[in-house]
């Protein structure tokens, strides 16, 4: 019992990866001018790579770059558009930057506390682009969100997140002008901030490999 008491905590250091990469996948939908209040409302799909840095078994720095579709109409929300009806799709892609905390230790061991299945919270900050047709548009997003981790073997781990991605922009929306009037703030709301900005959501399902063993400070 004394020589497997000594010899754990070397153990704890050999254990683990320090990075993760993989793929991930999901749909997404936007809220804004054209959906204010019902979501997953025309959702579209959503396919990115994701990269991940390991600080320790609770706490994670993940980096990912999405590519995803938006659309919206203003046909069934509840206020009338004074230009009438007005829909919009486009494709937005995202670059982001998260920290991950870990509501218990990740692992595949259970003698030092860490569990295969563990769900976390994350905030992070992110660059959101989209093309024309009416105009490029580049803006500042920042992704709440939550997620689950499950360890599926010692290097294979499989993720499911849902984040909300506030943006600076109100033009993601803007694809085209429909009687003199376009989705650019058409009930002439003003705000400041993050008031009456658009934004947009991901659930997303990932599948990442272990990269990078820690390196052990043991004799």
């Amino acid at each position: 019992m004394v020589l497997l008491a000594a010899l754990l905590p070397v153990k704890a250091q050999e254990e683990g990866y320090l990075a993760e990469i993989g793929l991930a996948g999901g749909g997404c939908f936007y809220m804004g001018d054209a959906n204010s209040t019902s979501l997953y409302s025309n959702t579209n799909g959503m396919v990115g790579i994701v990269a991940r840095y390991n600080v320790n078994p609770r706490f994670s720095i993940k980096a990912d770059l999405v590519s995803a579709g938006i659309e919206g109409s203003t046909r069934n929300m509840e206020g009338a558009v004074p230009a009438g009806d007005i829909s919009f799709s486009r494709t937005v892609y995202d670059f982001g930057v998260q920290a991950e905390c870990n509501f218990n230790a990740y692992g595949m061991t259970s003698w030092n506390g860490s569990r295969r299945l563990v769900p976390y919270y994350l905030l992070g900050v992110g660059m959101t682009y989209a093309s024309k047709p009416a105009e490029n548009v580049f803006a500042v997003n920042f992704p709440v969100g939550l997620g689950l981790r499950y360890k599926l073997a010692e290097r294979v781990n499989l993720g499911l997140e849902w984040t909300m991605r506030f943006t600076s922009s109100d033009k993601l929306d803007v694809t085209g002008v429909v009687n003199g009037t376009s989705l650019n703030d058409p009930f002439q709301i003003k705000g400041k901030g993050f008031k009456n900005k658009d934004s947009y959501s991901f659930t997303m399902l990932s599948l990442t490999f272990d990269i990078f063993a820690r390196p052990c400070d043991c004799n």
